[in-house]
């Protein structure tokens, strides 16, 4: 992994110092928070760079989803993903969505090979044989994902999908899966300890710290800044292969956190395909 540029909010050990006084920042100057808090749109777009070139041609897109868990509204993270996408003028977004959980899946069978980037925002039962290979070969072929927030909940026994997001929770992940992304000495390395495999501890606002500022997705956002109150999900694990994390936050361990540094934007290859994955975006509040 690459190792981390010093600056002055970073201590030694890489843990965010400027926690405390971004938060006074929110309490004293909302202002701050509608300025930062707009980023997001800023994040998605440029992190859609890896999909296609910013060319007059739009980039063809598909949002799977159909299935996920009742604490998350499906259908209004869509349209705000959507809305989103398309209001840059970049994107002409399509919608697969599966059957409702426990019915037949063997007629969901999206052409991925249509699309230059894959919106995954499902959580729900396997694809079928045949539509996990075609996505797979869509990826190795040159594909680009966007894995948003719950999605990494998703597929925990499919192993390529898993080497797709380089870490993800819940789903049956356990130390079986593969180590955790841990910050230490200046650098991200695996850690391979027994625990679960996905946990978050009470929504808050926290503070994003940028780790890859010269990486494309990063350029032009501060050093830090200030996320509104989020889910922040932590103790994620699985292969860990080929992820750069771009970004990262200091969890609350009081607050049921892990106490760690934990990656929330991450950047990977799967074959000839690019990937970027994303913990944040609860919902379509935390999107905008």
């Amino acid at each position: 992994m690459n190792m981390t540029p010093k600056n002055k909010l970073f201590g030694a050990s890489g843990r965010n110092e400027a926690n405390s006084a971004c938060e006074k920042v929110l309490n004293e100057k909302p202002s701050f928070l509608a300025t930062y808090g707009r980023r997001w749109v800023g994040i998605t777009a440029l992190s859609l760079v890896f999909a296609g070139s910013l060319s007059a041609a739009a980039i063809k897109t598909l949002i799977v989803d159909g299935q996920t868990n009742p604490s998350h509204d499906l259908k209004a993270v869509t349209a705000e993903m959507k809305t989103i996408l398309e209001s840059s003028g970049l994107f002409t977004v399509d919608v697969a969505t599966s059957p409702a959980k426990g019915r037949d899946m063997s007629q969901f069978k999206p052409d991925f090979s249509n699309y230059a980037l894959v919106v995954v925002n499902y959580d729900g039962d396997s694809w079928v044989p045949d539509t996990q290979a075609a996505f797979v070969k869509y990826m190795q072929d040159g594909g680009g994902l966007l894995v948003m927030h719950s999605a990494d909940n998703a597929f925990g026994n499919w192993n390529e999908f898993n080497e797709m997001i380089g870490v993800g929770g819940w789903g049956g992940r356990n130390e079986k899966s593969g180590p955790y992304l841990r910050f230490r000495d200046g650098k991200w390395t695996t850690l391979q300890m027994p625990g679960p495999g996905g946990s978050h501890g009470a929504p808050r606002p926290y503070v994003v710290t940028t780790r890859e500022p010269t990486h494309p997705i990063m350029r032009g956002l501060p050093a830090g800044w200030l996320h509104v109150s989020d889910e922040l999900y932590d103790r994620l694990r699985g292969p860990a292969k080929n992820v750069t994390v771009l970004a990262s936050s200091m969890t609350d361990a009081t607050k049921g956190g892990s106490g760690e540094e934990e990656p929330v934007l991450m950047a990977l290859t799967y074959g000839q395909g690019r990937v970027f994955h994303t913990t944040m975006g609860h919902s379509p509040q935390q999107m905008k």
